[in-house]
């Protein structure tokens, strides 16, 4: 797999402009967002690029790629000087996207949706995020993913698991077969914090049931006290022991989907993004999807967003990419190279890959939805969530504790 490291410069130019050199103002924005996995990902949005700067005589669209991590902090950078980008990738949600909105770097867009009518075009459930804010519309949605178990058809078999759990119960059952026969239910990368996360959230779900895990995550009802909190605490330890490929602590989500892909662990709690980059490292065919079983009827997952920061000289021209983004044309051009779903309602879906319209099914099967952890809580918790899972992960915390240290810091917030 081949991803942007460095900055990246695309610009393309349609015709000749017949004017004085002195008269010439080329127009450029700078679009900050994460290194795509996926290579057709990749060269999907340098498409995206090149064909908006090919219609729009004299514009450039400079894009600059980072990890995740990387990239988070150089946007609290941005957000605390006189420079950035024009947009900037982000989830939306409270808490990620909150952070950078609440730092004052991204613009209202009340004007923009008005003008480019994205109401009329983008689908309710992702929109809904850019409305959750005081102060106006920020954002406009890039993609709305889900996430679930991939498995491998093989290790299920070999294990002799004939059908999908039905419940937690079922797939707690289901990862003892799979341990007795040798084989690591599932993988996570521990250096990374989101990504164990996942693991956590899906538990909280389960243990929990969507009300008391939403007053959690709203924090309204207190972690210390709350018996499923701290039995999802529980749960969490005794897959860290018991079930999760090990030692799991010193390697990242890139080292994970490798080793899931070599066959070293039967499951990965992974998003809809995946199929593409399965389908570069291996054989799709030896792959199945099934939502987590909570027992909810929620599906997991998150939308993102593409900002327009405050720090950009030319916002007409940054509302005019994303218009141009999202818009039916070019959302059905890249059908399955983001996701294999689209924000844009006017979509049509045909000719998907067999695990593509899973997802497809799977997305018009669920009406609701429950988020990630650190897109549920403010940053600030979020950064205490990741420890104290980290720590009982690592067999350094106990179940209770980790739920009264949560409570304590919640409380203590003021």
């Amino acid at each position: 797999m081949t991803s942007f490291l460095n900055a990246v410069r695309i610009s393309a130019m349609a015709g000749t402009l017949m004017l004085a050199p002195s008269l010439v103002s080329a127009e450029t924005i700078t679009l900050w967002t994460l290194n795509f996995s996926s290579q057709a990902a990749n060269d999907a949005f340098q498409k995206i690029a090149d064909d908006f700067a090919a219609a729009n005589p004299g514009s450039k669209v400079e894009i600059v790629t980072r990890g995740t991590d990387d990239h988070k902090t150089a946007l609290r950078v941005a957000a605390g000087s006189d420079k950035g980008p024009d947009i900037y990738f982000s989830w939306a949600g409270l808490g990620l996207g909150g952070e950078y909105i609440k730092a004052g770097l991204s613009l209202p867009l009340d004007k923009y949706y008005a003008e480019y009518k994205w109401d009329d075009e983008l689908i309710p459930a992702a929109l809904s995020f850019s409305k959750i804010y005081p102060g106006g519309r920020q954002g406009v949605p890039s993609s709305f993913k889900g996430e679930a178990i991939y498995y491998n058809k093989a290790l299920f078999a070999k294990a002799g698991i004939t059908e999908l759990p039905k419940n937690y119960d079922e797939l707690v059952a289901d990862a003892e077969k799979l341990k007795a026969a040798g084989i690591p239910a599932i993988t996570f990368g521990g250096t990374v914090n989101w990504h164990v996360m996942r693991l956590m959230d899906v538990i909280l779900e389960s243990k929990c049931g969507a009300e008391k895990h939403d007053a959690l995550m709203d924090m309204k009802l207190d972690w210390s006290t709350e018996a499923c909190a701290v039995e999802s605490f529980a749960e969490l330890d005794k897959w860290s022991k018991n079930y999760i490929l090990s030692p799991f602590m010193g390697i990242d989500n890139a080292q994970s989907f490798n080793l899931f892909v070599a066959g070293r662990a039967a499951m990965v709690l992974e998003g809809d993004w995946l199929v593409q980059q399965l389908s570069e490292a291996g054989n799709l065919d030896d792959y199945d999807i099934f939502p987590f079983p909570t027992g909810t009827n929620r599906l997991y997952g998150f939308a993102e967003y593409n900002y327009v920061s405050t720090k950009s000289k030319n916002p007409d021209l940054a509302a005019k990419f994303l218009d141009y983004f999202i818009s039916t044309p070019v959302q059905q051009e890249v059908l399955g190279k983001f996701s294999p779903t689209s924000i844009n309602k006017n979509v049509v879906y045909k000719d998907l890959r067999p695990l593509d319209q899973k997802w497809v099914d799977i997305f018009n099967t669920y009406s609701q939805v429950y988020m990630n952890g650190d897109q549920a809580f403010p940053l600030d918790v979020t950064t205490e969530y990741f420890r104290v899972i980290n720590e009982v992960a690592s067999g350094n915390m106990a179940p209770a504790e980790a739920a009264k240290q949560l409570q304590t810091f919640i409380g203590n917030r003021g």
